[in-house]
């Protein structure tokens, strides 16, 4: 092209840059695309009108969450004395915390479903869930006091698994189910 405009290139299109504020709706997933009407490059066969800006929706982890649409899972660690004698714990959430009660002998792989606590619908007609996992942390390393105690609860019958109808695991559970 001769006799360009100053500013322009081989085409005659202006190069320049332009920060463009996007809000980003609530429940918007990986891989979604968000269009910003006028706000792309401006095209010779359009008349010179500027085109659509695309955006895609990239997910970032998150060190708390792992997200399944609109449900977040929370992997909730506690000690074998916090899960004996039950305990309060409070979980932040992305928009505030929520604070559960764990009753005295809960158990490692139990899941509590903490209703609309999750990820609002795109169309904003629900929240999801959030789904806490428990999970028991037994210590690896323990001094003589606390393998004394523990040595002596070998033969306590309250130490000893006894699993009642309600207590079956998650793979006991699904093979009742197909029985």
């Amino acid at each position: 092209m001769t006799n360009r405009p100053p500013g322009t290139d081989s085409t005659g299109m202006i190069n320049s840059e332009e920060t463009v504020s996007i809000k980003i709706p609530p429940g918007v997933e990986e891989g979604m695309q968000l269009k910003v009407s006028g706000k792309g490059n401006e095209s010779n066969n359009n008349n010179g009108h500027p085109g659509d800006l695309l955006v895609l929706i990239e997910e970032l982890p998150n060190e708390n969450f792992v997200r399944e649409g609109k449900h977040l899972h929370h992997d909730l660690y506690i000690s074998i004395s916090e899960a004996t004698l039950g305990i309060t714990k409070d979980i932040n959430l992305i928009d505030g915390k929520v604070r559960i009660k764990l009753e005295p002998g809960i158990q490692s792989g139990k899941t509590l479903r903490l209703r609309n606590k999750g990820i609002e619908d795109l169309n904003g007609y629900s929240k999801g869930d959030l789904l806490v996992h428990v999970n028991i942390w037994t210590p690896k390393v323990l001094n003589k006091k606390q393998k004394e105690f523990f040595k002596e609860m070998l033969d306590d019958d309250n130490f000893k698994p006894n699993p009642k109808k309600s207590d079956k695991s998650f793979f006991e559970k699904v093979r009742d189910m197909f029985a």
